[in-house]
């Protein structure tokens, strides 16, 4: 397939790597030549310097057979016009535009992306991507990373293993014996910054970080087992105002159950746009890390703190504070991943990385009808896949130890029926079974494989 990635930031280079070590056409256009650059140095793809809502530039780039084109510049409106401009002039099948301003994602306002109007087909709002994952990380405070799967019947989480922890040095076949009715799998290990998948024999030591797939009913069971309590969080304070922030507060006010809200923003705009949209949170208009505003929010009695501002030292700084005030639980905002190691000394509890979630955001509408959702693991170590099984694919109506998965590579559910299986060597899938499955980078072609999917729409 040939794509077009506008925008060669963090996030364009991102989906390039994934895309182009797929073996597709990929071309990378950027007004900043340097960045262009460093694609085209590090990646295998082509690149083109200048502005991708030009008609010329985006010949240049080979829109006129493109498949797909990415728009994922800095600017929302470039990003609109060059979805625009590939529809009207060059016939592209398919647009994906990464629009910021709330303004544009107005409900009132939808019509505006039909393809008569403005043709973008897959709008993708990284604020409201990221506001979702700080609630599935308030959802599961003990846990640093977690995601849904299996139409919300299965969970992602990544745990951080503690010295306590009841089953270090424990072999994790043995865990398999231990907990027979536990619907878990260990799926991923990071240990001293190597991310592996696995095998049977391997044990869980301190300081491991630990993804682990289980059934959402069996959640509470398994981060118990892992030497984690899961609380329940009724008095959250959140540092930053923006539209991260805000959009948390309001999903938080929407909840049935009572959820005591508090916001601090430093700037007095965003600070008032935020005490007229929200009902029953209280905002304060101050810096996030002045001590004396932190007592005044209650700082000391908050079950969690949650730091979304633009600036990752701040959320840092502030998350920290929060809790040597007293916080019980920290959340912080960090867009440079070179930060997140930081994160155990600095005792932060988890953070969000809005790169990529806005990666697998992306991801998950660029895999074919078949794949429902992929997330990206870490800085791109690794992926997890939904996928329906089809009746072509080799795995259909195998067992699971007679399929020749990469070593990379371990199922960590089956959704049979509508029921959540732990996956054995003996269970078997079967055509329309819905699996998830994590894969380091390098394996994802050879799973894609196995699926008979590919990235296509066709």
């Amino acid at each position: 397939m040939k794509v077009i990635i506008c925008g060669a930031g963090q996030v364009g280079w991102q989906i390039a790597r994934h895309l182009s070590g797929e073996n597709n056409d990929v071309t990378v256009v950027d007004s900043n030549p340097e960045l262009v650059r460093r694609a085209t140095d590090t990646l295998d793809v082509q690149g083109i310097a200048g502005f991708a809502s030009y008609p010329d530039v985006l010949d240049r780039a080979g829109a006129a057979d493109a498949d797909m084109v990415i728009a994922a510049t800095h600017s929302d409106e470039v990003n609109m016009v060059t979805c625009q401009v590939a529809h009207s002039v060059f016939s592209v099948q398919r647009k994906i535009a990464r629009l910021r301003a709330q303004n544009y994602l107005d409900p009132a306002y939808a019509d505006l992306y039909r393809r008569n109007h403005l043709p973008i087909d897959v709008v993708i709002s990284p604020e409201r991507e990221v506001a979702e994952a700080a609630l599935q990380r308030l959802a599961a405070p003990a846990a640093f990373d977690t995601e849904s799967f299996l139409e919300g019947r299965a969970q992602l989480l990544g745990i951080m293993i503690d010295d306590d922890c009841p089953v270090i040095n424990t072999p994790l076949r043995q865990l398999t014996d231990l907990f027979s009715t536990l619907r878990a799998v260990v799926v991923g290990i990071r240990r001293e910054g190597t991310l592996f998948v696995p095998s049977p024999g391997d044990q869980i030591f301190p300081d491991d970080e630990c993804y682990i797939f289980t059934d959402t009913e069996d959640m509470t069971r398994t981060l118990e087992i892992f030497g984690k309590t899961q609380s329940k969080q009724e008095r959250i304070v959140i540092i930053g105002g923006g539209n991260v922030g805000l959009g948390v507060a309001q999903a938080l006010e929407a909840r049935t159950e009572r959820v005591r809200v508090k916001v601090i923003e430093k700037d007095r705009v965003n600070a008032e746009r935020a005490a007229d949209a929200l009902d029953r949170t209280i905002v304060l208009h101050g810096d996030g890390l002045d001590s004396g505003l932190l007592e005044e929010a209650n700082i000391s009695s908050a079950d969690a703190v949650l730091a979304v501002t633009d600036d990752d030292k701040t959320n840092l700084l502030a998350a920290v504070r929060a809790k040597e005030m007293g916080c019980k639980m920290s959340i912080s905002l960090v867009n440079d991943p070179t930060l997140v190691p930081l994160m155990g000394p600095l005792d932060i509890d988890a953070y969000i990385n809005p790169r990529a979630v806005t990666v697998s955001s992306i991801l998950r509408h660029i895999r074919h009808g078949r794949v429902r959702g992929v997330y990206s693991i870490g800085d791109a170590e690794a992926e997890v896949i939904e996928a329906q099984v089809l009746g072509t694919s080799p795995i259909a109506g195998q067992k699971v130890k007679d399929i020749d998965f990469p070593e990379g590579t371990l199922i960590g559910a089956v959704m049979q029926q509508g029921k959540i299986i732990r996956p054995t060597g003996e269970t078997r899938i079967e055509e329309g079974n819905v699996i998830a499955i994590f894969a380091m980078s390098d394996d994802v072609p050879e799973v894609e494989r196995l699926l008979q999917v590919s990235i296509d729409f066709f």
